[in-house]
């Protein structure tokens, strides 16, 4: 289902989807605990009703009014007080087009909702700090892989995540060698069945210590000695900024080796707003600039209490970013 088909849902189903929002109905089917203790539909909107100005319901009646030079997603697991199912419908109400970081047992669900998968997982096990710069893990990885992108192809999506995994002491030249030696086995197929193999680039100062993919200069080298159009980075916004800064120069003089990007608010991880020091319109702007035309995946987690204001921050998010 296109962006535009989903933009004619009927008017009332989009408020239906709200209400149940603003009145806890998703929180008590997840559920969900808020503030330390489970809450009832009533609580929920009785703290609504408190804290609600009058023209929220007009301002959330819709999705939003898009541009299209930015094509917009959301990560999974950051909304996870929510079922996947329920995402897709926030998803929807907004006017976001796919979902970030899904497995293929949850691909029937996106389907049946019209939501795209901008990012996907292999079925078998998904580590950040076990990956291809350990030979010890290529068995079980190559395996995975070469599972999974027969399943993401078949779907009709585009990109499976990797990850570099810890250096636990190994070198650079080392971690690259042995990465390019295992992702080798699988690129024959990623190519065959037009699959992107996308490795995700973490910062390991905060959040992923010791983690090998810190740097994009790393990543490049790596995508050079693969040599493959199949092989991408995820260039991680928030990452990037902790790890080595310069973003936007970063992104238009390395942009072709960038297969996806992930935002988040620096520092801190939360809402993209004037809060922290990263200014999205012009990050999105010079992503535009280069030609991209994939997804940007919002990955912040949001500070809010609240499940409703949470969701709101998400559609804030977009408008910020849709330049």
């Amino acid at each position: 289902m296109s962006s535009s088909d989903r933009s004619r849902q009927p008017m009332q189903n989009r408020r239906e989807l709200l209400k149940q929002l603003s009145m806890g109905t998703l929180a008590v089917t997840t559920g969900l605990v808020v503030h330390g203790k489970e809450q009832s539909s009533n609580n929920h909107e009785r703290s609504r009703q408190a804290t609600a100005g009058p023209s929220q319901e007009n301002e959330l009646a819709g999705p939003l009014l898009l541009k299209g030079n930015i094509h917009h997603s959301v990560c999974s697991w950051t909304y996870g007080f929510l079922s996947l199912s329920q995402l897709c419908d926030v998803a929807r109400s907004i006017g976001i087009g796919a979902i970030d970081l899904v497995k293929p047992a949850d691909f029937s669900i996106l389907k049946e909702k019209g939501i795209d998968c901008s990012m996907c997982y292999t079925a078998g096990e998904t580590s950040l700090t076990k990956g291809f710069n350990n030979k010890s893990h290529h068995g079980w990885l190559i395996r995975d892989y070469l599972e999974a992108i027969p399943l993401v192809a078949k779907a009709g999506y585009k990109n499976l995540i990797c990850f570099s995994g810890n250096r636990n002491g190994m070198d650079d030249e080392t971690g690259l060698q042995n990465c390019k030696e295992g992702l080798l086995q699988i690129m024959g197929t990623a190519e065959k069945f037009g699959v992107t193999i996308t490795m995700e680039l973490f910062n390991s100062k905060i959040d992923h210590k010791d983690y090998m993919a810190d740097k994009s200069a790393w990543g490049i080298e790596l995508c050079k000695r693969i040599g493959s159009p199949n092989f991408k980075l995820l260039y991680d916004i928030y990452h990037m900024q902790i790890n080595e800064g310069d973003v936007i120069r970063t992104i238009q003089d390395h942009h072709s080796w960038f297969g996806h990007y992930h935002t988040a608010g620096v520092p801190g991880r939360h809402e993209i707003d004037e809060t922290q020091e990263l200014y999205y319109p012009a990050i999105m702007r010079a992503i535009h600039a280069t030609g991209y035309t994939g997804y940007v995946a919002q990955e912040f987690i949001s500070i809010k209490k609240d499940p409703q204001e949470k969701i709101e921050a998400l559609r804030s998010a977009i408008q910020l970013c849709d330049i």
